[in-house]
């Protein structure tokens, strides 16, 4: 797992305070041999059409 870089905090704070719930921090992604991280992921439900949207 990486290291959290000096903007994560500042990110995670913004996104919660827009309403965002976080979900995971250090979201694996892998694609063919290649495997990165992503610093977090969130979702926000949106009241009037009860769909979410995710944010990796």
């Amino acid at each position: 797992m990486p290291a959290k870089d000096i903007y994560h905090n500042a990110v995670k704070n913004a996104l919660i305070k827009d309403g965002w719930t976080i979900t995971a921090h250090s979201y694996p992604i892998k694609y063919a041999e290649v495997k990165l991280f992503a610093d977090m992921t969130g979702e926000k439900t949106l009241a009037v059409s009860r769909q979410k949207q995710q944010l990796v």
